[in-house]
């Protein structure tokens, strides 16, 4: 079954089997930094919704969007051409993409978020089975250009998980968020950004409401 959503300027389509569309996704889209003119690249980018979120933001981006599974390939590829958005979608593993290091002013990743025998399970999409956090940081680092920025999604109670891996390929956490589904609930995502060899120094800003 076909499934749509309006974004801004832009028509997000995708179909059963393809990752939906989700809150997580939404406030990424809107935290990530991006500027005009800029070389995007979405690691593992379903139906290519975080490239339509962040080209309603800013125009004329380079974008570009990796992911495993064909079929969500296929779909991102539809909704970049649906839209008049010029973009490259690569089908394969985000681990080993053929990909000139250094390339992107912005990589960005709405990842998996439970290690495999953790006990807890979002589905296939949602398990690191093929991708770890500590795997996909390196993927950004190498991807992204000095001064560059990498803007992820996860669970709050990975924070660790994620400022170590960011650390240890050489991105600098330099932004966090939380974010909840409303007062009185505990925060259920944490949003992050970091700069390629940037400065130490960590801005938490004011957490949020879905």
């Amino acid at each position: 079954m076909k499934k749509t959503e309006q974004l801004g300027p832009f028509l997000l389509s995708w179909r059963d089997g393809v990752f939906p569309l989700g809150g997580d996704a939404l406030a990424l889209g809107e935290f990530a930094g991006v500027k005009p003119g800029w070389r995007v690249c979405d690691l593992g980018t379903g139906s290519g919704a975080l490239l339509l979120l962040l080209a309603r933001r800013a125009e004329n981006l380079s974008l570009t969007g990796i992911d495993i599974d064909p079929l969500s390939a296929r779909i991102a590829r539809e909704n970049l051409a649906a839209n008049g958005l010029p973009g490259e979608i690569l089908t394969g593993d985000l681990r080993t993409v053929s990909l000139p290091a250094g390339n992107f002013d912005l990589v960005i990743s709405n990842p998996p978020y439970f290690p495999v025998g953790s006990g807890k399970s979002g589905g296939p999409a949602r398990s690191e089975e093929f991708c770890t956090l500590e795997q996909l940081c390196a993927a950004a680092g190498r991807l992204v250009k000095n001064g560059g920025r990498f803007a992820l999604c996860h669970r709050p109670e990975r924070l660790t998980d994620m400022l170590c891996a960011l650390r240890a390929h050489d991105l600098e956490p330099k932004r966090l968020k939380l974010v909840s589904h409303g007062p009185g609930h505990p925060p259920s995502l944490l949003l992050a950004e970091a700069v390629k060899q940037g400065r130490p120094g960590v801005s938490i800003e004011t957490a949020v409401n879905m």
